[in-house]
């Protein structure tokens, strides 16, 4: 398995977060659930210790019962995270992939969750609704498409069920192809999901393209200081969560390894003196970072 292997480092933040009611015992919110989900996953993986495994499999059920609708998960579980976020329900969808590899009930659940979502989030020819109403029932007002989402999707999709999800698939690859000449992403996160994105399909041509822009743009971006800016225009701004983000990015296409080092290092002792020091967030994207496990292909 390629990537850092810090395990020490996750059980000792683990055992912190438990004890400070962050994660998983704190309030429900999808993204970090799904990248939470992989960890424990993970840690089961290189372990064999089996309640990590088992608190992949609550972790699940709870995020289920809490943010669970008739069609699709609700973003997070506090009053101002509602609606639903195509890219972190197809963040969900690998999350449930992975589980797939221990139980295969999590593949069915990830196919009907996909059938769920699709028709409601996708505009055939046009591109990804980036969010949407909670009950699916239309867009949410003032949000239109998201760049990365067909990328997401068609990723997702294709790792749960390329039989299942075929006409599914299609769309998606049919706007990918639109969109891949166009797309210069510019924002740190969305950086490190590309990359991350392009691993499973290496030598796609849509990969072949994001990979080399991702890794050009992320070089214009990197601070001396040991970080990546929010933006190539917002050189002083700086984020955890999507540093670490970044850093899952790079060590998935084996790239940019005294980076990945030096911003966990930086990331360690920085502290921004807002809700994101203690934010779910930043700790659990921390420990991807530091082991990245079943994140990578």
């Amino acid at each position: 398995m390629r990537g850092l292997k810090d395990i020490d480092y996750v059980l000792h933040k683990l055992a912190w977060m438990r004890a400070e009611k962050i994660w998983p015992n704190g309030l429900r919110y999808l993204w970090t659930d799904a990248f939470g989900v992989v960890l424990l996953a993970s840690l089961y993986e290189s372990t064999k210790e089996q309640k990590y495994l088992d608190e992949a499999f609550w972790v699940v059920s709870e995020v289920k019962r809490v943010l669970g609708r008739k069609r699709g998960i609700r973003i997070g579980e506090e009053s101002d995270r509602d609606g639903q976020y195509f890219h972190y329900l197809a963040i969900w969808l690998y999350a449930l992939h992975v589980l797939s590899r221990f139980d295969p009930k999590y593949k069915a659940e990830g196919v009907a969750l996909a059938r769920d979502i699709h028709e409601p989030f996708v505009i055939p020819g046009r591109g990804v609704i980036w969010k949407m109403q909670e009950d699916l029932s239309g867009p949410y007002p003032g949000y239109g498409f998201g760049a990365l989402d067909a990328f997401d999707g068609y990723v997702s999709y294709r790792l749960l069920d390329e039989e299942a999800l075929a006409p599914e698939i299609a769309e998606m690859r049919e706007l990918v192809n639109t969109i891949v000449g166009e797309l210069t992403i510019t924002q740190d996160l969305g950086l490190g999901m590309m990359l991350w994105m392009t691993q499973f399909f290496a030598e796609e041509d849509w990969a072949v393209i994001q990979r080399k822009r991702s890794l050009a743009m992320l070089g214009r971006m990197w601070m001396e200081e040991g970080y990546f800016a929010r933006e190539p225009y917002l050189p002083h701004v700086r984020i955890a969560f999507a540093n670490y983000g970044v850093s899952v990015g790079l060590q998935a296409v084996d790239a940019m390894p005294e980076h990945v080092a030096a911003l966990n290092a930086y990331f360690d002792a920085y502290r921004s003196g807002d809700e994101y020091d203690r934010a779910a967030i930043t700790h659990v994207m921390a420990c991807n970072s530091h082991f990245p496990g079943l994140l990578l292909a």
